[in-house]
């Protein structure tokens, strides 16, 4: 995989801090929080893009998350 280079600027208190904490990769971390992020990100505006006609309420969203909570809950023998 080709790699590029970020440079981030931070405080210097929190570089401070940073600098205390020994045997972390900071670009290590950075990468895993950027990859999951950039994934969240793609994700949600996937869902905005399935459900921009949606005529559901988020009333109506709420109650159809609590039915498949509920439901996966029972399936795996918990208290729903």
């Amino acid at each position: 995989m080709e790699k590029a280079t970020l440079t981030l600027s931070v405080p210097k208190k929190l570089k401070k801090e940073m600098s205390e904490i020994k045997g972390v990769n900071w670009s290590e971390e950075t990468r895993q929080f950027l990859e999951g992020r950039v994934k969240r990100l793609k994700t949600l505006r996937m869902l905005d893009e399935l459900t921009k006609n949606s005529e559901l309420t988020e009333e109506d969203v709420l109650e159809i998350g609590k039915k498949i909570n509920r439901g996966i809950a029972l399936r795996h023998g918990l208290k729903a």
